[in-house]
């Protein structure tokens, strides 16, 4: 191993080492149990849905005295062994039947309760899908072309998931309300910029503000106004969330329990230990993926040539959900994308190092949780015949970045606190 490889490889070495610290902060297993309520008098009903949702139940169950019964609702390949809670698993990010049939159990879980019973609801990113329910008179395949379209066109997670709710028939507080009277405590791991808990998984537990029209709004921003019940009901209102007051919520609580700021803020405190200087840029970044990788080459370049606005060395983190308009037919995700165009903004400068991963572990398309950057790395692969501006149109950053072994792979992380984006700049 060349000299160059063995610096480059301890470079990547520590923004890994960042990433996980970041996962590690939103580990169930961690930060569930000082979060469990008392225990009822009467039933205690487990229920959840997100990509976290497995995991959380198992810290349930560990830490539960009592007598514990539900259902959790996970994407394929996302399941946990877990001995009183059912783990049903469902389709991620568009639904299909097993998303109607998570729902439905969702349901029935909370059917028939008392003001003596307790509902845990265990909820992260990624149950907007898992779990669909269409509105009356909507279909399966509704949902499905308008899920496919907003993602296709780039609209914010927050975007989706007020169309989401109002789409319906257990987001937006309708499985809280299915609920009633028994007491609803929900538990949040929160992927969405901003942690509006409302906005995390669509908010099946949580009343709602916002309104038909917004999501009548919405559709119409993105020209996804083509079916004609989607629009007669949201101008109706007759499809309108649970609001705040409504008498059916009054006894429900939530916490956040972990959150994007959690990730970067546990690794700004592992790279001081390493000694290196870090600086949060924000944990709410959204915006195309090209866009955010240009920004934040702005800043990694005034820092590499003028020291300003951080001293060198340094590692400068983010986060927020980056989104990616297709125009290709390639393979790759938000955070492959935001690497390989940061490659080419930074133009092969010699001293900065990154890293993007999406902390559920899935970016895309890509089968892997997003990627790294090496000074080398577009030389690496102009080397084997690839062209990254090609690439980029095509929406192939993946499959460029897999050539040259700059993929992450991490399996299913259990957990979901947006994504993870890491820059170090050397002196």
């Amino acid at each position: 191993m060349s000299v160059d490889t063995e610096k480059h490889a301890e470079k990547i070495d520590f923004l890994t080492r960042l990433y996980k610290e970041a996962l590690d902060a939103a580990d169930p297993m961690k930060v569930v149990p000082p979060h469990l309520p008392a225990a009822p008098r009467g039933r205690t009903v487990v229920v959840g849905v997100g990509k976290a949702a497995a995991a959380m139940a198992c810290a349930v169950e560990e830490n539960w005295s009592g007598p514990l019964e539900g259902v959790v609702v996970v994407p394929e390949g996302a399941v946990m062994p877990t001995k009183y809670i059912h783990v049903h698993e469902s389709s991620h990010p568009v639904p299909d039947e097993r998303s109607i049939a998570g729902a439905q159990l969702l349901m029935e879980a909370v059917s028939d309760l008392t003001e003596d019973d307790l509902v845990i609801a265990l909820v992260s990113g990624g149950g907007s899908a898992l779990c669909a329910l269409p509105a009356a008179g909507l279909t399966l395949a509704d949902k499905q072309h308008i899920t496919r379209e907003l993602l296709k066109r780039g609209a914010s997670i927050s975007e989706i998931n007020v169309v989401r709710k109002h789409l319906s028939a257990i987001k937006g507080g309708r499985l809280a309300a299915h609920a009633y009277p028994a007491e609803v405590v929900s538990l949040l791991i929160s992927d969405v910029p901003g942690d509006d808990p409302a906005l995390i998984a669509s908010g099946p537990t949580l009343a709602d503000e916002s309104t038909c029209q917004d999501a009548l709004d919405i559709l119409q921003r993105y020209d996804i106004d083509d079916i004609a019940i989607v629009n007669g009901a949201l101008k109706s209102g007759a499809w309108e969330s649970i609001k705040p007051g409504d008498y059916k919520m009054a006894r429900n609580s939530y916490h956040i329990i972990a959150s994007a700021w959690d990730g970067l803020s546990a690794a700004a405190k592992q790279a001081d230990k390493e000694g290196m200087a870090c600086h949060v840029l924000s944990d709410v970044m959204e915006g195309e993926a090209r866009d955010l990788a240009k920004a934040h080459a702005g800043i990694a370049l005034s820092v590499a040539s003028r020291g300003v606005p951080f001293e060198l060395p340094c590692v400068v983190l983010s986060g927020g959900e980056a989104t990616v308009t297709l125009k290709g037919q390639g393979s790759g995700g938000r955070n492959t994308e935001f690497i390989l165009a940061l490659a080419l903004a930074l133009e092969e400068h010699n001293s900065i190092y990154a890293l993007s991963a999406g902390t559920d572990g899935l970016d895309g398309t890509a089968n892997a949780a997003g990627a790294w950057l090496a000074p080398n790395t577009l030389n690496r692969a102009k080397a084997l015949g690839c062209n990254a501006l090609l690439s980029l149109d095509e929406n192939d950053s993946a499959t460029l970045l897999d050539k040259v072994n700059a993929l992450i792979h991490t399996g299913p992380t259990f957990t979901n606190i947006n994504d993870f984006r890491a820059i170090l700049i050397e002196a």
